[in-house]
């Protein structure tokens, strides 16, 4: 039998089969389900929010075929719709859903195949602010846990405190979120499970450490920060201090400020705690460790310097008068 094309000439085509089989195989075969072009999202597949930004197709509908940002209440608006499309808190699938049935129900489209994939997030930020080096608020556009976003704003500052605190609104998808994260298991000992996921609308924030304030007669007065939530105290603060001048007093004052708002002024004998006859004072972030000259002696050791300077002066005229003459 010679090859047949539907384009042949009927009048052949009579010799072997009848008309009605012919136009049967040429243009009845059966209609398939059409296939859209596999548009990948370029971005995981996440709950849609306000104002982010998604890519909408509707094959053989190319008027309706865009992209689209989701306003600022939630809701997406297609044109040729007349009512708009609740779209935040849906996953990319549903909102494919919601779009073919807001077509089929105001009839434009009798049996829609809608594709939504996701260009960019702008609703699920991630802020890290605080004793980070580089503070930074990024979208959480892929799978972040809280290493990462640390890793992301340059990591901890010597000012860090002893623990994270990461706050997080209740969303559609996720709970409310409030926890502290204490540093050293997170880093030092590795525990995987302090390492939480962060889906966005998280707050990552990282006190600074408690500060202990020495002023007065001491070779370095400063701001010294309690590490790790230790126990600081009167001797570990002198020796960060690099220990008393040669005019320190006797005695020592400690400034605190209570709960209530009110100041409390606490004298310590820091002489005797120096010499071990008292046991050393606990200190507190925000104390204020205060240690006076000893009158006394500034005065002492003032006049010792002035006689010394006029012995000086006068044994230096003598030579010179001897020298002379």
């Amino acid at each position: 039998m010679p090859h047949l094309s539907c384009n042949a000439d009927l009048s052949v085509l009579s010799v072997f089969i009848s008309v009605p089989l012919w136009l049967g195989v040429c243009f009845a075969q059966p209609r398939t389900a059409p296939v859209p072009e596999s548009a990948a999202a370029n971005l995981p597949a996440q709950p849609v929010g306000a104002n982010d930004l998604v890519n909408v197709s509707v094959y053989d509908a190319p008027e309706l075929t865009r992209t689209v940002r989701i306003g600022a209440d939630g809701l997406m608006r297609l044109p040729m719709l007349k009512r708009s499309i609740k779209a935040h808190g849906l996953m990319p699938s549903d909102l494919e859903s919601a779009i073919a049935e807001a077509l089929r129900a105001e009839q434009l489209i009798v049996d829609p195949f809608v594709t939504v994939t996701v260009a960019e997030y702008n609703s699920r930020p991630i802020s890290v602010a605080g004793a980070v080096k580089q503070p930074v608020t990024f979208q959480a556009a892929e799978s972040v846990n809280l290493l990462e976003a640390l890793t992301r704003a340059g990591g901890l500052s010597p000012e860090a405190g002893p623990e994270i605190l990461v706050t997080r609104a209740a969303l559609p998808n996720s709970p409310a979120l409030r926890q502290r994260i204490p540093v050293k298991g997170l880093i030092d000992a590795a525990d995987s499970a302090l390492n939480i996921p962060l889906t966005g609308g998280e707050e990552v924030r990282v006190p600074e450490s408690g500060r202990v304030y020495v002023i007065g007669n001491v070779k370095k007065p400063g701001a010294f920060p309690i590490r790790d939530g230790a126990e600081s105290s009167i001797l570990k603060m002198l020796a960060l201090a690099e220990g008393l001048s040669p005019f320190a007093g006797s005695q020592a004052y400690i400034y605190r400020r209570e709960a209530n708002g009110s100041k409390e002024e606490l004298p310590i004998l820091l002489r005797q705690i120096m010499a071990r006859k008292s046991p050393d004072v606990p200190l507190l972030a925000d104390d204020i460790l205060y240690i006076p000259d000893a009158t006394g002696r500034r005065a002492a050791l003032a006049t010792l310097e002035k006689v010394v300077v006029f012995g000086t002066s006068l044994t230096t005229a003598v030579v010179y008068g001897a020298t002379v003459h």
